[in-house]
């Protein structure tokens, strides 16, 4: 198996720079050295306009603006040439939820209504049990879309099963549908900043929640169109989770990148309940040579 190790700092910045790329000029370039700069000393890898690997010392570097939000039709669409993957690897799962506490709070959850749940898992009476962190599957085949009745769940052309919250009439067959139970109903008010309460809903965002929709994991494509990792993903201090494109076979917990076609192969990775037909785009790695042991006294769930 192909392992490439790269820092989180060159993975970010090259991602950034990569989102960037097609509208720059010269005029424009975010790393032209300024009179006033002084060098850090500290190099980073970054593409260039021409496709080419730079170095680029760290003090050149410019803040990037944010990006324009992207109307409704180009939310539904899905970002071009794109299919998302995620894969969990179990063996290093520690139920820290820190995965939990990073999307709860970067997308304006109530720790009620968590969008990851980590089970206590242990397949048979005489084997180990171990951690398993669980988001939406965004399926390829999503019962849940099919049952909906307004369209408010939908499917993208990136691989991503999203929510228009706009639409959501709180019928709640998604939730009925959806054979991996994680979705969540916002039964009450969220309880959230009156600025952010006040903004327009964003597909890509997820924010804000609206009491008497359904809520669930949306994979982060607001990050996406950054060049960014998932909140969850970044958050893991131990690399459980890696996300990334299959059509580039590439996918990173931002400290470490892999060919996600030959991880899968070579660390036996597998979906959930794929007997269903459904074609997760979550895949698991096995929970052998574990990094830590299951420790007892932490098998809340919530």
């Amino acid at each position: 198996m192909e392992e490439q190790s790269k820092s989180r700092r060159e993975f970010l910045a090259t991602g950034l720079l990569a989102t960037l790329a097609a509208g720059c000029s010269s005029a424009d370039n975010p790393f032209t050295p300024e009179d006033n700069v002084v060098p850090s000393g500290t190099k980073v890898k970054l593409l260039s306009v021409d496709g080419d690997v730079i170095e680029v010392d760290q003090a050149f570097l410019k803040p990037v603006p944010d990006l324009p939000p992207v109307s409704n039709s180009e939310a539904r669409r899905g970002i071009e040439g794109k299919k998302f993957v995620m894969v969990i690897d179990l063996s290093r799962c520690k139920n820290l939820k820190k995965c939990q506490e990073a999307c709860n709070h970067c997308h304006h959850i109530h720790p009620g209504d968590n969008w990851i749940k980590v089970h206590s898992m242990q397949d048979a009476e005489h084997t180990a049990p171990y951690w398993q962190p669980t988001t939406c599957m965004h399926c390829d085949e999503p019962p849940c879309v099919k049952v909906c009745p307004v369209d408010a769940t939908f499917k993208r052309q990136d691989g991503i099963v999203l929510i228009d919250s706009d639409r959501c009439v709180g019928c709640r067959f998604c939730m009925a549908a959806c054979p991996y139970s994680t979705r969540v109903f916002n039964w009450g008010k969220p309880d959230i900043p009156e600025e952010i309460a006040e903004q327009q809903y964003s597909c890509e965002t997820s924010v804000p929640q609206q009491k008497g929709t359904v809520g669930k994991c949306d994979f982060c494509p607001d990050m996406a169109r950054k060049g960014l990792l998932p909140h969850c993903v970044t958050a893991c201090p131990n690399g459980v989770f890696m996300f990334g494109d299959m059509n580039e076979d590439s996918v990173s917990n931002g400290a470490e990148t892999f060919r996600f076609s030959e991880l899968i192969r070579d660390k036996a990775g597998y979906r959930l309940m794929e007997d269903l037909g459904t074609k997760p785009r979550v895949y698991y790695l096995p929970p052998v040579s574990r990094n830590f042991p299951y420790e007892a006294g932490l098998e809340n769930e919530s």
